[in-house]
């Protein structure tokens, strides 16, 4: 296999390639290269996992001479703010030996810093459409001197509510721009998106969405409830050795929050949580303290099951079969990274049944199942979300009479009365309806006569 040596480097770019310890380009990477160096529009399909954040940084730098005017020549667009300060780590180690600046902008931190230094000047801004148009708006950002855009993850920002700021956007940069679009799928939605926007675009395409990723050894287990799901997870985290960095995702914040309340209490400082509901700092903090090793056990939502670019994830395990197949690729694919060897757990209940089965059905796989462990206990007691619902039972007879406590006490005379409409009904019935003005001309000519 071809290593970076034939991209032929700037030395710059070479060392910092270098000590990152990268060795040989991933298929991506490789197709990627000479394809966003031609200048021409780029639309990029490839599933997780495929380096795509390096495969269009390195041409991008590759092209980007110095420069100290303050507006940007690049932007990249990404969904989460997660994926900005990763975009903006990578870019900074790439430029580790280059005179380039890089500045990440997003929502949930104060406007007017980020305003102040987007008015300092960036060669690369790194933004998500939200934040990016807000500040646009203000003027502070002079988008004349973009030169490349780059729309990472199109797909999650068109599904996360960024439809609209991204056509503004697309509307307020230069025609004449360089665009390079990377995507897991292709909707009809993209594919007007890319007709209305993109000039004669050239496609990179790497496997399909669908097809199971090959450096992944996959598992399943047939669980019946929450409780059995906690027993047969911590059964398999108490082997540190083999589950030395994992990864577990649930369906929603609440689960998220409920198993990371019972795995505290089993692996005590060993396990983080991360979810919308938890605030920037918190999010940051939890993603840097797994990165680091601190916590072993990092429970997720699927806002993180893309763009994250975790090292060295021994397992991913899907606490809950996902909603819709595709989720399933995108969160597996957080180990295995490029040539990287992985392995993932998948957790279902007999209602989750159909989910897994629709992924089988996407992958043309059939997942491997693991016969369940006789010594894990197997819980009776079910969470609320898994209780049958009380149903009311009709007998078909009428209430006639309400049933009185001891309280009850019937009304003194005063408060039996009627309300009879007061002195305005007896001033209505005195002086009857008005005339109209018709009656009243009538009434006239009557008089005249």
């Amino acid at each position: 296999m071809n290593s970076f040596a034939q991209f032929n480097l700037p030395k710059p770019l070479a060392d910092a390639i270098t000590d990152q310890g990268f060795t040989l380009p991933t298929p991506m990477q490789e197709k990627a290269f000479s394809a966003i160096r031609s200048g021409k529009d780029i639309v990029g399909i490839a599933q997780t996992g495929t380096g795509k954040t390096l495969a269009y940084t390195l041409p991008v730098l590759y092209d980007l001479k110095f420069s100290d005017q303050a507006p940007p020549r690049v932007v990249i667009l990404v969904p989460t703010r997660e994926l900005v300060l990763q975009v903006v780590e990578m870019v900074e180690s790439m430029t580790k030996y280059m005179n380039t600046r890089v500045l990440g902008i997003f929502g949930g931190r104060n406007i007017n810093k980020q305003k102040q230094a987007v008015a300092e000047g960036t060669d690369v801004l790194v933004a998500t459409p939200g934040r990016f148009y807000d500040i646009a708006l203000t003027g502070i950002l002079q988008l004349k001197s973009v030169r490349k855009l780059v729309i990472d993850e199109v797909d999650v920002m068109l599904d996360t509510g960024f439809r609209a700021q991204l056509n503004n956007i697309l509307g307020l940069l230069p025609k004449k721009r360089q665009n390079i679009m990377f995507s897991a799928t292709v909707s009809d939605e993209i594919n007007r998106l890319i007709e209305h926007n993109f000039v004669s675009p050239t496609r990179i395409s790497i496997e399909n969405s669908g097809t199971p990723l090959k450096n992944i050894e996959q598992q399943c287990y047939a669980v019946p409830n929450f409780y059995t799901k906690v027993n047969l997870l911590s059964e398999l985290l108490a082997d540190k050795n083999e589950y030395h960095k994992v990864l577990v995702f649930v369906s929603g914040k609440r689960i998220a929050n409920r198993l990371y309340e019972n795995l505290e209490e089993r692996f005590l400082n060993e396990v983080g949580v991360i979810h919308g509901n938890k605030s920037q700092n918190f999010r940051i903090k939890a993603i840097e303290q797994f990165e680091a090793g601190k916590h072993r056990v990092l429970v997720a939502t699927d806002v993180m099951a893309r763009g994250l670019d975790f090292s060295k994830i021994s397992h991913v395990i899907n606490f809950d079969a996902p909603e819709y197949p595709e989720n399933y690729i995108h969160r597996i694919g957080r180990t295995g990274r490029a040539e990287e060897k992985g392995k993932s757990v998948l957790l279902y209940t007999e209602k989750e049944r159909p989910e897994k089965e629709a992924i089988e059905e996407m992958m043309g796989y059939k997942i491997p199942e693991s016969e369940f462990p006789l010594w894990v206990e197997i819980s009776q007691e079910l969470i609320p979300e898994e209780r049958p619902k009380a149903k009311e039972i009709n007998t078909g007879h009428k209430i006639t009479e309400i049933a009185r406590g001891p309280a009850f006490h019937e009304k003194s005379m005063k408060n039996q009365k009627r309300n009879s409409g007061g002195k305005s009904l007896k001033m209505a019935k005195k002086y009857k309806k008005p005339k109209t003005r018709g009656d009243k001309t009538i009434n006239k000519r009557k008089k005249r006569r």
